[in-house]
């Protein structure tokens, strides 16, 4: 038996494979990584090449706000534009990039980042065009199958597949999108009205390409927009229907642009009240501990109005203005108070505090009780969603003028609006108007644009590590038998009992704090770690981009390499094989 490098595996090649293989640099340890990724290219993902991105979409964070590469984007953009780059682009620390141009930039930091790893001695493999089928694990060991009916082995694996949103190949014939991605798909020249589901920045994506092939922006001297539809396209019209009547709030300045307070809840702290509280989080103590105390730092002023309500009330205070007020008019008025935030470098405090809170609380969540997460989904979540998304003030002045144009409008559809294809072609939309009216409206064109789903277990694309239950349902215990059967009473499919004990199915499948998955047994699995947020979306309800990446893998890196050297056992007589030499 002789000693050998640890073999890795980074399923998938985006944004969250190059911040592990960037933590697995600083390891400085004997490693073999190979990176399977299924595009032709490396750390663009889908937000950030032509998959999810044309000209027109825009990141919804600056440069300022990336977390640590070998460059920032503006030392990268500035030695691009001497050789290539308009010289008249003008970009900032402040400024959002094209979505297009900034899955250039990060696929320039990880090309750095392997070449930085190979010269320390790193051996790294780069497979691109590979499309990995299924990933089984041997006890010791994980075996990986790709396209074309080969297997590799390897001693750890790290699953980095990213963003999954579903199509179909007869989406243009019937004129209804599972998703607005990618876009070229939506760039039609379309006479009529587009129903849109959802509001969100996946909304806002769908509205730029659809506006651009219907008509254009023109701008005014004071910085307005101005939408002119095509004279082929007199009755275009986009209709967004979401459930809360809504818009995402506008993007401000951040004083802390990576979202790290120094007040947060440790996990020392976090550990000690699980203790005194049945080993449970309470959403109660970490909304008190890591949003009103830090509030009471930042804005006094506010702590004081709100720091006797709890969560709910909190909730409806900072929302009722946003359904007293027509939409549009409010996301006016946000573009206003965000460009007097970036102009003078200031905070809206309690909405960034809110981001700080949406950070802080993902990677505990799991230990959230079923009622506790139930009142989180109901309550908070909606309101973070809306405050968090960030949407870039081009992007705001973009809508506005839409909406001027007659050309944009959104709906309250409510909590039992339904949707039904019609044979020809389109759909009917089924929902309740706020004067109580039940209204039937057809459509000749509908895109789901309510964000990236999550991903059941029954639907869990790596079927060997499902099957053998080395990958088990994400679940969440109640705290009272009581909640449990009224909750069941209507959810029957949701709740079930193991060991006596009642818990909520969430989405995704279970994972412990450093990311293993676990299995049905209740064992975290040392070898196969996960960082794809759509399969394990139930104990992680917070999408954070980069930043989640980062944190993530960092989580992760603390016990990737534990035991780093190993012995080469026997598989089926036969020796274990390097990375990328075929077992089968």
């Amino acid at each position: 038996m002789k000693k050998e490098h640890t073999k890795i595996a980074l399923i998938g090649g985006g944004p969250a494979a190059m911040f592990m293989y960037k933590e697995i640099n600083a390891q400085n340890s004997a490693v073999h990584v190979t990176i399977c990724e299924r595009s032709e290219r490396l750390c663009a993902g889908m937000p950030y090449s032509k998959c999810g991105a044309e000209a027109e979409h825009v990141t919804n964070v600056s440069a300022n706000e990336i977390p640590e590469l070998p460059q920032t984007p503006m030392e990268w953009w500035e030695a691009r534009n001497a050789d290539i780059a308009d010289s008249t682009t003008n970009y900032s620390p402040y400024k959002v990039f094209p979505r297009r141009i900034f899955g250039d930039y990060l696929e320039s930091q990880f090309n750095i980042l392997i070449s930085n790893g190979r010269e320390k001695g790193i051996k790294t493999d780069i497979c691109t065009g590979t499309m990995v089928n299924d990933i089984n694990y041997l006890g010791r060991s994980v075996i990986v199958s790709v396209e074309g009916s080969k297997s590799y082995l390897f001693d750890k694996v790290v699953i980095c597949t990213g963003h999954r949103f579903p199509t179909d190949k007869d989406e243009a014939a019937t004129g209804v999108y599972k998703s607005p991605y990618p876009p070229q798909k939506l760039s039609l020249q379309l006479n009529h009205a587009v129903a849109i589901k959802g509001a969100s920045l996946t909304a806002v994506d769908a509205i730029k390409t659809l506006a651009r092939a219907n008509g254009a922006f023109s701008a005014r001297k004071n910085d307005e927009l101005v939408y002119k539809p095509d004279t082929d396209s007199p009755d275009f019209k986009i209709v967004l229907h979401c459930r809360s009547g809504m818009l995402p709030a506008v993007r401000f300045h951040l004083a802390d642009p990576h979202l790290k307070n120094p007040s947060l809840l440790t996990e020392v702290k976090i550990e000690e009240h699980k203790r005194r509280n049945d080993g449970f989080l309470s959403l109660d103590y970490i909304f008190e501990k890591d949003f009103l105390e830090p509030l009471r730092q930042s804005s006094p002023d506010l702590y004081n109005k709100v720091k006797d309500m709890n969560m709910e009330r909190f909730v409806d205070s900072m929302l009722e203005v946003r359904h007293r007020v027509d939409p549009f008019v409010m996301m006016r008025s946000e573009c206003n108070e965000a460009a007097k935030s970036i102009r003078r470098k200031e905070s809206v405090y309690w909405k960034e505090m809110l981001g700080v809170l949406s950070f802080a609380m993902n990677y505990p969540a799991k230990y959230f009780s079923a009622e506790d997460m139930l009142r989180f989904k109901a309550t908070l979540h909606p309101l973070i969603s809306l405050v968090i998304a960030y949407i870039p003030q081009s992007s705001c002045r973009e809508l506005l003028a839409l909406h001027k144009a007659g050309s944009l409008d959104l709906v309250n559809v409510g909590n039992d609006s339904s949707i039904e294809q019609r044979p020809g072609g389109g759909i009917t939309y089924h929902y309740t108007d706020e004067a109580g009216k039940d209204l039937e409206i057809n459509y000749n064109t509908f895109i789901d644009c309510t964000g990236q789903p999550h991903i059941d277990l029954s639907d869990f694309p790596f079927k060997g590590l499902a099957n053998a239950g080395t990958v088990s349902q994400a679940r969440l215990a109640f705290r009272s038998e009581e909640a449990a059967l009224r909750y069941k009473a209507d959810h029957p499919a949701d709740v079930e009992i193991v060991a006596g004990t009642y818990y909520l199915n969430v989405s995704g499948v279970a994972v412990d704090d450093r990311f293993r998955i676990v299995d049905e047994e209740g064992r975290a699995n040392d070898a196969i770690y996960m960082m794809a947020v759509p399969l394990m979306g139930g104990y992680n309800p917070d999408y954070s981009g980069l930043d989640f990446c980062e944190e993530a893998s960092k989580r992760i890196a603390e016990s990737l390499l534990k035991g780093k050297e190993h012995a080469v056992m026997q598989l089926s007589g036969r020796p274990v094989l390097r990375p990328m030499d075929s077992v089968a």
